[in-house]
């Protein structure tokens, strides 16, 4: 099959080429793969894996072989889903469990955004608790992750802050349902009950400080790479401590299909909002990679198969 594979010498390290077949197992749907989405993730895969080999989470298309135990959707079926590797190819095996049917109307490449960034936001926001009336602020707003954690702790009744690194790419939040926008380190003056983090480093370090007692932080990602280092202390004190908590949406999850259903009943009744920034063949994979890699990218870039 054609592929993106893993390559040393091209341009982000990720170039089209080809690999074996997938073999799916009796409780896996093989699936022609008509879009994917590229996560800062794959970009840090790509620099550790092995040449040839194909990475990738994300991948949107049509059922070709339905899963042999006879659970999943049938053949035809549009389906979205997630998977460790493998997404980056014309065929992908996924497991049934980690596969939601696509309702009609939502377009296949906007629902490829959805396993790994708006599954990785609603699961820290989740993590968080009830978030009627609370305070949320959300760093990289401007990013995957952050553009779906604006919008779904709005949908969840929270006064939502967005914090973005430049004035430019923070134009738009506020449509995305951001009541306060901030840049950078300038963060607001009342304290927080929960905070999305994306960038670490001194963003982390910042807005830990800005908990409220029995706050969350929800440790998301580190675009920044850089240390966090929290002043001695920092932690102790509260009679009602605040928290670091890390987020994992990766393999093993037993929830991946009801997740990826609701995100997709959301998209379908218009509530929640695909934002991509960048869009094209999959040929031009280094194009993507390097709005990623520099941080231009605004929302999610859809890669489309074929």
């Amino acid at each position: 099959m054609r592929a993106l594979i893993v390559d040393p010498t091209a341009p982000g390290r990720l170039r089209l080429g080809e690999a074996p077949d997938p073999v799916p197992g009796p409780a896996q749907v093989l699936v022609e793969v008509r879009h994917t989405s590229l996560n800062a993730a794959e970009l840090f895969f790509a620099e550790r894996a092995e040449p040839g080999e194909v990475i990738g989470f994300d991948a949107a298309g049509v059922v070709v072989t339905a899963a042999a135990d006879g659970s999943g959707p049938a053949v035809g079926s549009r389906v979205v889903g997630f998977a460790d590797g493998g997404g980056f190819g014309a065929l992908r095996a996924m497991d049934v469990a980690d596969v939601a049917v696509v309702p009609d109307g939502v377009d296949l490449g906007e629902a490829a955004t959805l396993p790994v960034a708006a599954g990785t936001a609603l699961r820290a926001l989740e993590q968080a608790g009830p978030l009627l009336g609370r305070r949320v602020l959300v760093t990289g707003a401007s990013g995957g992750v952050g553009g779906f954690a604006v919008q779904l702790a709005a949908l969840g009744g929270a006064y939502v802050i967005a914090v973005a690194g430049s004035e430019e790419s923070a134009r738009g939040l506020t449509d995305l349902g951001a009541d306060e926008v901030a840049i950078g380190l300038a963060g607001p003056a009342e304290p927080v009950d929960v905070v999305i983090d994306t960038v670490g480093g001194d963003q982390l370090t910042a807005f830990y400080a800005l908990l409220a007692p029995g706050g969350t932080l929800q440790s998301v990602g580190w675009a920044s790479g850089h240390a966090a280092t929290l002043p001695v202390g920092s932690t102790l004190g509260s009679p009602v401590p605040k928290a670091i908590v890390s987020v994992y949406n990766g393999v093993g999850l037993t929830d991946r299909q009801a997740q990826l259903s609701r995100l997709l009943t959301l998209v379908a009744a218009g509530r929640l909002r695909v934002p991509v920034g960048w869009r094209g063949p999959w040929d031009k994979i280094a194009d993507a990679v390097e709005a990623l890699g520099s941080r231009r990218l605004r929302g999610k870039a859809v890669l489309d198969v074929g």
